[in-house]
């Protein structure tokens, strides 16, 4: 499904990419585990075509996505990618549906039918109970979830997630950890998890790590 071949990044004279290949399945669920600076992120944000590589080559099913303009670009990262970051990124002044929406609002779906695929989303993810509240009035494990439904609301072919555990505590880490493969199972999502997480990196279907910017033997 994913393709990456000889993907460099560096940042003024620092490496942080030196030369990557990767080849991703559908339906699987990668981990990228390494120590902080090893390049994980980058490499993440890269695959998800918020950073353009320095050199190398990403191949996204037919779709080779670099070599789009700008606006184009953010076209393909909006209908075919999700994303699922540690602090959750959801807009202050909208409630939970509200920002489950807003991914499907800019693709210029019909409004009727974003509210009812959020709507189900929240419900499928056991806070629907929730949806007309704030950020601010819910618990981090309801913000991640929250997160995972906006992720998931254009139906995109892969789900990215950069530390999505990290700001949780043990029991709501679990909780997450296995609602990623449930959707995996069920929405037949592929999943690409950088996590220092060794409990979900376990569970994975394949383990890798990053060590200065290359992927270790």
């Amino acid at each position: 499904m994913i393709k990456a071949q000889g993907i460099t990044k560096a940042y003024g004279s620092l490496s942080v990419i030196k030369g990557v290949d990767l080849d991703i399945h559908k339906g699987e669920v990668v981990a990228i585990v390494g120590a902080s600076g090893a390049g994980k992120t980058t490499l993440l944000q890269i695959l998800g075509t918020l950073e353009r590589p320095d050199s190398g080559e990403l191949i996204f099913g037919e779709s080779k996505p670099m070599l789009l303009s700008d606006r184009k670009l953010s076209a393909f990262r909006n209908k075919h990618i999700g994303f699922i970051f540690q602090f959750h990124q959801l807009l202050p002044e909208f409630t939970a549906i509200e920002n489950v929406m807003i991914p499907a609002l800019i693709s210029g779906k019909k409004k009727n039918e974003i509210i009812d695929r959020a709507s189900a989303l929240l419900d499928k993810l056991n806070i629907l109970d929730r949806a007309n509240h704030k950020p601010s009035a819910l618990s981090g494990g309801e913000q991640q979830r929250v997160a995972v439904a906006r992720a998931l609301i254009n139906q995109p072919d892969l789900i990215l997630a950069d530390e999505p555990s990290g700001n949780l505590d043990s029991k709501h880490a679990k909780e997450l950890h296995e609602l990623f493969f449930s959707l995996r199972d069920e929405f037949k999502q592929t999943i690409v998890i950088v996590t220092h997480n060794e409990e979900l990196a376990r569970m994975s279907d394949r383990r890798l790590t990053m060590v200065d910017g290359r992927f270790s033997s």
